[in-house]
């Protein structure tokens, strides 16, 4: 039996208003814009990807019955953390300062490889990471 390839491709966020997630999601933090379909008069689908990812976040109505703001802890990665901030923080996002985990507290700064973080909500409330990746060899 040949084993299965399982990739994540798409997760849905919980928004409260479509057009406002696709402009944050779009043009705050620079998102493509892959599909934006009326589907029905109840339910419309925007499906955006993260610049060089795999998985696409999608926004609408009649997708899911999760609360608005009830997703936590999804994580982009970056090579260079405070370039991105930088770039957020030029698009208007409300994002954290960078910090890192040292002895299971958050500390201010950079870390040590896989360990510089920084947070932001959407418009909801849904919870965000961008951790920085050590670079490629």
């Amino acid at each position: 039996m040949t084993r299965q390839k399982w990739a994540l491709e798409v997760v849905v966020v919980p928004v409260s208003d479509v057009d406002r997630a696709k402009h944050f999601y779009s043009e705050q933090l620079g998102f493509v814009v892959d599909v934006d379909h009326q589907a029905s008069e109840k339910a419309r689908i925007v499906q955006m990807t993260p610049p060089g990812s795999g998985c696409s976040v999608t926004v609408g109505t009649g997708l899911v019955d999760s609360e608005p703001g009830s997703l936590k802890g999804m994580q982009l990665v970056v090579d260079d953390i405070e370039a991105a901030r930088e770039e957020l923080i030029g698009r208007g996002v409300d994002v954290s300062e960078i910090r890192h985990m040292e002895n299971g507290d958050w500390v201010p700064g950079k870390g040590g490889v896989w360990n510089s973080f920084m947070f932001f909500d959407d418009p909801d409330g849904n919870s965000w990471a961008v951790q920085e990746r050590p670079p490629a060899d």
